[in-house]
């Protein structure tokens, strides 16, 4: 998918939260060499510089360009123009890539004028190269409308990522609409694995209408779901600590759900959290 300075981001990812730097280490090698080139880290998951080895290791036992893989890292905290550069600085220490392709401030917890002070920071780095794409994650109504006006005020790059839980349990409708009408690309993070996190913490991976779709396709429910994000043109951010999973999870490409299929799967919005939901917050 095409971003609003024409970078193009992969529409599948590889989510790595709750994995440790070894164990993502490991994931992220297993992912890329299942043809992933979009990891996704965080500076709060503690695993910048595994992810980061495991995409260097890779490039230069394959022969493949830097450039070639897309690495997404969050702000943990916003705690001021000083203390977010400093972030900045380590995560790119962290990592060891040279440059981050995304960076997003993880939530809008803090006030509006810790977040906006965020953004500051973040665009400066964005300004500098060291950020190539910047955007937000979890971000609700009225803080997406403070960022935008903000950006408005001072001339600052609007986000041009919004990362937030999605899936036909939580449509977010209302998030969902106000981001694709300022041109921001939605992230869907999805966030599963076999043993723990499972999309939408494996609530409803029994449930009637994603397990006869599953049976209908030939497909297991995850299948399903990462199908759903693709086609509602999301970017898809699935995670596994599973070898067999991880590739698994790339096969959503050899089939369609039909109009009617993603309206029912739509229809399946009972607004759930399974993780934390900072979108209402001051």
């Amino acid at each position: 998918i095409q971003l609003r300075d024409g970078a193009q981001i992969p529409i599948l990812g590889f989510g790595t939260y709750e994995l440790e730097s070894k164990d993502a280490y490991n994931a992220v090698t297993w992912a890329l060499e299942s043809g992933y080139r979009h990891i996704d880290s965080a500076e709060w998951y503690e695993n910048e510089r595994g992810c980061g080895k495991a995409i260097l290791d890779f490039c230069r036992s394959h022969d493949v360009p830097r450039s070639s893989v897309f690495y997404t890292t969050k702000l943990k905290y916003n705690d001021g123009y000083e203390g977010v550069t400093r972030s900045i600085q380590k995560s790119l220490n962290e990592c060891g890539l040279g440059y981050i392709d995304l960076y997003l401030i993880h939530g809008p917890i803090g006030g509006k004028t810790a977040r906006l002070e965020s953004w500051r920071a973040i665009c400066e780095a964005h300004k500098s190269g060291k950020l190539k794409n910047i955007g937000i994650s979890t971000f609700g109504i009225k803080h997406l409308q403070e960022i935008l006006d903000f950006c408005s005020e001072r001339s600052l790059p609007l986000p041009s990522v919004h990362q937030i839980d999605l899936h036909p349990f939580q449509v977010r409708s209302a998030i969902v609409e106000f981001s694709k009408r300022h041109g921001i690309i939605l992230e869907a993070s999805t966030n599963f694995s076999l043993a723990w996190a499972p999309l939408v913490r494996g609530l409803r991976f029994k449930h009637p209408s994603i397990v006869n779709l599953s049976q209908k396709h030939n497909k297991d429910p995850a299948q399903i779901l990462l199908r759903y994000s693709l086609q509602k043109g999301y970017v898809a951010i699935p995670k596994s600590s599973s070898h067999t999973r991880i590739a698994s999870n790339t096969q959503i490409f050899d089939f369609e759900l039909s109009d009617k299929e993603i309206q029912d799967l739509d229809n399946l919005d009972e607004a759930l959290v399974t993780d934390w939901d900072p979108t209402d917050c001051d």
